[in-house]
């Protein structure tokens, strides 16, 4: 499997970042080691001081398809959940600086926590998903998919351009809002439409 994540999809969390707004999706990927294994708690990496969380919802690809049109796109997704894509913040403004590829800072091992999958057909709202993200009982993040600058069938159309998406594969829509770090014996607990899908810890 792979996990492609999108960046910069919704506007108040470009502006936060005080980011260009794209004009067309922007994506990067994360290899399947970069998957935090059931059960396991996120392990603070030694090479950064600043874990940011980004709290997106994710969806499940269904089967294999390349140049999907985007009326189609809704065949190729089966699933979606809520993840965590967590980002080496130091390491990316380095890379960013230099004009280097980000890889290092959001393709490590244990940076990608996907919860546990909900059926599309089963969704209350499909066109507006309410999501979000508790941070030690608190609410950090909380984000609707209305609010994303490109939908989802606009993504997997966009990627199936340059990339063949395989059944299994995830892709990561993007994060709303209020992004932060992370510290050791933290708890971070996902939602998706009011129920928990994923629990987990910072050590």
């Amino acid at each position: 499997m792979k996990m492609v994540c999108i960046g910069r999809n919704y506007l108040a969390h470009v502006k936060e970042l005080d980011n260009d707004l794209p004009t067309e999706p922007l994506f990067f990927m994360k290899p399947d080691t970069a998957l935090l294994p059931e059960g396991v708690p996120f392990v603070y990496p030694d090479f950064s001081h600043q874990i940011h969380y980004e709290t997106e919802l994710v969806l499940r690809i269904c089967k294999t398809g390349k140049d999907i049109d985007e009326k189609d796109a809704p065949y190729y997704y089966d699933a979606i959940t809520v993840g965590i894509d967590f980002t080496a913040r130091d390491l990316q403004n380095q890379c960013k600086a230099k004009g280097h590829p980000w890889e290092k800072a959001k393709a490590f091992d244990g940076s990608a926590v996907i919860g546990k999958f909900k059926s599309v057909k089963d969704l209350e709202n499909p066109s507006d998903i309410a999501f979000g993200m508790k941070l030690n009982g608190e609410w950090r993040q909380q984000g609707h998919s209305r609010d994303m600058i490109f939908g989802f069938d606009k993504i997997v159309s966009y990627v199936s351009r340059f990339v063949t998406l395989k059944e299994g594969d995830c892709i990561f829509t993007g994060t709303p809002q209020g992004v932060g770090e992370v510290q050791r014996g933290d708890r971070l607990e996902l939602f998706l439409e009011g129920k928990n899908v994923k629990r987990f810890d910072i050590e």
